[in-house]
C-alpha cells in the first residue's frame, strides 16, 4: 500500500514561498483544441505549476495534451474521473502512468473494487498519483438528495473519501467548502485539490456558471487545501499571466504571512 506521507512528498510543494504557491497552482486547458490549449499554456506556464487536461481536451487530442504539459516543463493532471469496472480502470490507470501523468482522478463513486484495483495499478508507478473525486462541485445538498443520497453534500464528501482512503488512495478532489471538514477526518497526511476557486465578490455564490461550491485561493488555502485548481479567473483575465501571478501571490501570502 503506498504510504500517504509519501503522496505529500511526491507534490513537491517545498522551496521558496512564491514557488511552493507556484507549485500548487493548477491551470485546466478546457479548450476546445490542441493549438488554443497551447497558446494559453505557453502564455501562463511561468505562473502556474500544473496543466490540467480534461475530458473535453482529452478525447479530441488524446496523449498529444499531456505532451504539452512536457514540453514546458509542467506536472500534468489528466482529469479523467475514471469511473468503470474494475479492471477497466485498471487498465487505463496503467495507460495514464506510461504516458508519464502527475496527477490522474477516479470518481470515488465507483465503488471499493475498483478504487482498491486502480490504487494497486497506480503504486507501480513511481511518479502517478491517484485523486479520488468525491462530490462534483456542481452539484449541491438538493442534488444529491434528488440521486437519492442521504446527509448533506459536506457528509458525502467525507464518507466518499474514508472509502477512498480505505482503498488505498491519497487523494481526493473536492470543493473548498468541504475542505474543512475533509481535512479533519483525514489529518495532515493526505492530499486534498480543489476545483471551485473564484476571486472576490464571485465566491459569494452568485452568478459563478455550473461551479455551486466555491471559495477564494485564500479561503480554500487557510482552509487546509494543497492544490488549488482555477480556470476562469485566469483563462478570461484580460492579462492572464498577471491573473495566475496573482493567484500565487495570494497563496504565498496566505501561506506565508508577513510578521
Amino acid at each position: 500500500m503506498v504510504n500517504p506521507s509519501s503522496v505529500r512528498q511526491r507534490t513537491s510543494l517545498g522551496g521558496s514561498s512564491l514557488d511552493e504557491a507556484r507549485r500548487r497552482l493548477v491551470f485546466p486547458l478546457d479548450y476546445p483544441n490542441l493549438e488554443e490549449a497551447r497558446a494559453a499554456a505557453t502564455r501562463v506556464a511561468p505562473s502556474v505549476g500544473v496543466l490540467k487536461v480534461g475530458l473535453e481536451l482529452f478525447v479530441r487530442e488524446g496523449p498529444s495534451a499531456v505532451e504539452l504539459g512536457k514540453s514546458l516543463g509542467l506536472d500534468i493532471f489528466l482529469d479523467l474521473k475514471l469511473h468503470d469496472i474494475p479492471a477497466t480502470v485498471a487498465g487505463a490507470v496503467a495507460g495514464a502512468a506510461a504516458l508519464g501523468v502527475r496527477y490522474l482522478t477516479v470518481h470515488a463513486a465507483g465503488g471499493a473494487e475498483m478504487l482498491r484495483r486502480a490504487a494497486q495499478e497506480a503504486a507501480r508507478s513511481q511518479d502517478l498519483i491517484l485523486l479520488a473525486v468525491t462530490v462534483l462541485t456542481s452539484l449541491d445538498d438538493g442534488d444529491l438528495a434528488a440521486q437519492g443520497v442521504q446527509g448533506s453534500a459536506s457528509e458525502h464528501v467525507v464518507r466518499m473519501a474514508q472509502l477512498a482512503r480505505g482503498a488505498g488512495i491519497h487523494g481526493f478532489v473536492t470543493s473548498p467548502r468541504e475542505v474543512p471538514a475533509l481535512r479533519q477526518a483525514l489529518g495532515p497526511g493526505e492530499l486534498i485539490v480543489t476545483p471551485g476557486i473564484r476571486l472576490g465578490s464571485a465566491s459569494d455564490g452568485e452568478g459563478v456558471d455550473d461551479q455551486k461550491r466555491i471559495a477564494t485561493p485564500s479561503a480554500a488555502i487557510s482552509a487546509g487545501a494543497d492544490l488549488l485548481v482555477v480556470g476562469r479567473p485566469i483563462r478570461e483575465a484580460a492579462d492572464p499571466l498577471a491573473a495566475a501571478r496573482s493567484i500565487v501571490q495570494e497563496i504565498a501570502h496566505t501561506l506565508h504571512p508577513p510578521r
